[in-house]
Formats: structure tokens, C-alpha cells, sequence
């Protein structure tokens, strides 16, 4: 009888690697993962930080409204609380230009959650990062009850089931216990 993996995190390293076979939906696509697959973390933080600079200095110009900030208390959401995930509209606000907010990006696959009342689970202080095998400390993350991913538009289905990552500054603590999850 043969011995099956001790850990399911056999397969990362070719995931990471970029062995794993899948059709692109579109050439640009193809081209964004290729791309990311053969840039080094270093390569990928300059050109973000590039792209980032170009892009406030057109939006300076542009539009000269401050990025909205929503700061909660720090520590103000414990395991247990229910909490209003924000509107899209409230949470878009908050964004730079890479859809991200202290580096923790607002995926399209998480506005179906915008609006509700969900449950918090657990404060993240902890992850391990696939990219590059590290464990990663975490400041101001969320993780939801039963709030999971199930796939995105790049990438399509997965079956992996990882919980979505929440600002803190998303959410919306509930008084009271009388609301529903």
C-alpha cells in the first residue's frame, strides 16, 4: 500500500514554480502570469512602487480629493462580533491604485459579501506566504465566519476553500447580539 503525503503542501512548490499546466483566458492574461512567474518578489515591489508613483502623480492631477481613510480603533474587533461588511462603494474609497489597502488587496470576488452582516472568526497576526515559503506577520486582518474563496475570474474554480483576508477598516462592528448572521 502506498504512503500518502504527510501535508497537502507538496504541491505548492510546483504551483509556485510554474509547472503546473492551465489554458489562459486571454493573451493578456498569459502575459500577467508570465510575467509574474518569472519576476523576483524585489523585481515585482519596484515596479509596483513605479506604477504607483506614475499613477497618484496623473490622479494628482486629475482629481485632488484625499483617499478616504476609515480607521477603526486598533483592537476594536475580537472573535465572536458581529460586524457590516462596508458598502463596495465605501470599501473602493479606501483603495490605491492596485485595489489594495496597507498591502492587503479587495479582490472582485469579495464585493458579493459587501453588505452583510457576517461574524468574525479570527484576528490574523500570522500566515504563511506561498510565494516564497515565509511565515508573514499581519496587522489589522480579518478572517470571517464561513466567508471563503471558491475560485477567481483569472485563475477560474478552486477547490481549496482559504479564507478571504478583511481590513479592519472594511468592517463595521454590530451592538448588540439582536442581528443575524
Amino acid at each position: 500500500m502506498e504512503e500518502s503525503p504527510k501535508c497537502q503542501m507538496f504541491c505548492v512548490k510546483p504551483m509556485a514554480e510554474g509547472t503546473v499546466r492551465y489554458i489562459p483566458k486571454s493573451p493578456i492574461i498569459a502575459l500577467k502570469v508570465m510575467l509574474h512567474r518569472s519576476l523576483s518578489l524585489e523585481q515585482k515591489r519596484a515596479i509596483k512602487k513605479f506604477v504607483d508613483s506614475v499613477r497618484q502623480r496623473i490622479t494628482r492631477r486629475r482629481q485632488p480629493v484625499a483617499k478616504q481613510e476609515m480607521t477603526p480603533a486598533p483592537g476594536l474587533l475580537k472573535p465572536g462580533d458581529l460586524v457590516r461588511v462596508r458598502s463596495e462603494a465605501e470599501i473602493l474609497a479606501t483603495l490605491g491604485a492596485f485595489r489594495s489597502l496597507k498591502g492587503l488587496a479587495f479582490m472582485p470576488e469579495m464585493a458579493q459579501y459587501c453588505g452583510t452582516t457576517q461574524r468574525v472568526f479570527k484576528l490574523l497576526n500570522r500566515f504563511f506566504d506561498e510565494r516564497d515559503y515565509q511565515i508573514r506577520r499581519a496587522k489589522g486582518i480579518i478572517l470571517l465566519e464561513g466567508v471563503m474563496c471558491q475560485g477567481t475570474a483569472l485563475y477560474g474554480p478552486c477547490d481549496r476553500s482559504c479564507f478571504y483576508f478583511w481590513r479592519e477598516e472594511w468592517l463595521e462592528k454590530i451592538d448588540g447580539e439582536a442581528e443575524g448572521a
